[in-house]
């Protein structure tokens, strides 16, 4: 039995049938399913039967190797800066389950489509799925790019898990002025997938970084197809869907520009910050006592409780900005004792208005700062950033920074 022969693996009345990979595990068999997926078997008690040899040429791995990558006096430098994720991942062949591993270096060797597109250095500021992303190393990674950008980078591609992507580049967006592009991607399916969009997320992302949007931008899968990535702004973006490719969405916006991939062409619809135009200046100082409350009907009041034990609270509610007329005492009572309240709407699309009805009065009257057409999530990083940074709260969440909201919300602007 040798790598690339098919097998058929039998084992606590489970059947596995595919071809044999190597493994790094001596007491574990990994099998690549037809369907795309490896799958790792304890060869303990297994019953493996060969049914074809040599079905594949299966070379075996150096572990020690290490990449050459030449320097080119004519290209760009791009820093690929790692945190984990699906991007960054290899498959843990005891559970067959996708596990954070690669730093940046064994990007460049995974994704060998990105030789001669730019100059790379790398570095590593976490090694975690993006679930276990902290406001503390939101601070480190702001800290690492800023440093990247000081020692001439001419765009930096930070890999994250795209779980809460969304979160970390509202962040950088509000820490960070840059004078060059800071490209966030990520990966919605592993490389051991057919499938995968490594490979396409990564090229594009280093084209964007090259380009001369000096914003904080996501760059992932346009669409189903494999034609082009769509970049959207930092802070107007949003995960509308758990597994498919293109699954982030500008909310309210057409995303502000987009790569071709066959082409490697970049280009932008709307106005953006220019390569050189700012200087680089960091305000990383963040406050994380920041509750987010997600109003729906029957919510118990006592969450306000909970959520005023915090130094700021930004409240998802209905529609234009509400919640029941008997929050409001409450919130009133919070605002006092000094705690800013944000609202923000759970609807997508849309700004809060609560000068329309009796309940968003109310809540005006009871000292609710309005947030304007900002995504709950950039409302809570942002909340996080100017509580830290601003003498005057109100007056910063409602004034945008980043991006972060319009003076009015008009579709596909």
């Amino acid at each position: 039995m040798n790598a690339g022969d098919r097998v058929r693996v039998e084992r606590a009345g489970q059947t596995y049938e595919g071809v044999l990979l190597p493994s790094t595990t001596p007491e574990n068999l990994v099998v690549k399913l037809d369907g795309g997926y490896n799958v790792g078997v304890d060869r303990t008690d297994a019953d493996v039967e060969v049914v074809e040899s040599d079905v594949y040429d299966v070379e075996e791995g150096d572990a020690e190797a290490e990449s050459e990558v030449e320097f080119d006096e004519d290209l760009p430098t791009i820093s690929l800066i790692s945190t984990g994720g699906t991007i960054a991942s290899t498959v843990d062949y005891r559970t067959g389950a996708v596990t954070a591993q690669f730093d940046a270096e064994d990007v460049l060797r995974a994704v060998p489509d990105l030789a001669g597109l730019a100059n790379y250095r790398g570095r590593v500021v976490a090694n975690i799925l993006s679930e276990n992303m902290t406001p503390d190393v939101w601070q480190e990674l702001a800290g690492v790019v800023a440093e990247e950008i000081e020692q001439g980078a001419d765009g930096v591609v930070v890999m994250h898990g795209t779980d809460t992507m969304q979160f970390t580049a509202s962040a950088l967006a509000f820490m960070l002025d840059t004078p060059v592009p800071i490209v966030f991607t990520g990966s919605q399916r592993s490389a051991d997938r057919p499938s995968s969009d490594n490979v396409m997320n990564a090229v594009c992302s280093v084209e964007a970084a090259k380009s001369d949007c000096a914003e904080v931008l996501v760059c992932m899968h346009e669409d189903e197809s494999d034609d082009a990535c769509a970049l959207h702004r930092g802070t107007r973006v949003r995960k509308n869907h758990t597994s498919r490719r293109d699954a982030f969405e500008t909310v309210g916006q057409q995303p502000i520009g987009r790569v071709d991939y066959d082409e490697r062409e970049v280009t932008f619809r709307r106005e953006h910050a220019e390569r050189g135009e700012s200087e680089l200046a960091v305000s990383d100082d963040l406050n994380p006592e920041v509750a987010l409350v997600k109003f729906t009907p029957g919510t118990d009041q006592a969450v306000l409780d909970l959520a005023a034990e915090k130094d700021g609270i930004v409240i998802e509610g209905t529609g234009l900005g509400h919640v029941h007329s008997d929050w409001i005492d409450r919130i009133d009572e919070i605002t006092d004792a000094g705690t800013p309240v944000v609202m923000t709407s759970q609807c997508l699309d849309g700004r809060v208005c609560d000068r329309v009805y009796d309940t968003g009065r109310d809540l005006l009257d009871a000292g609710v700062i309005e947030g304007e057409d900002m995504l709950p999530g950039t409302a809570k990083v942002k909340l996080m950033w100017a509580l830290a940074n601003s003498e005057d709260v109100a007056e910063t969440m409602q004034a945008p920074i980043a991006g972060e909201s319009t003076d009015r919300s008009v579709p596909w602007e």
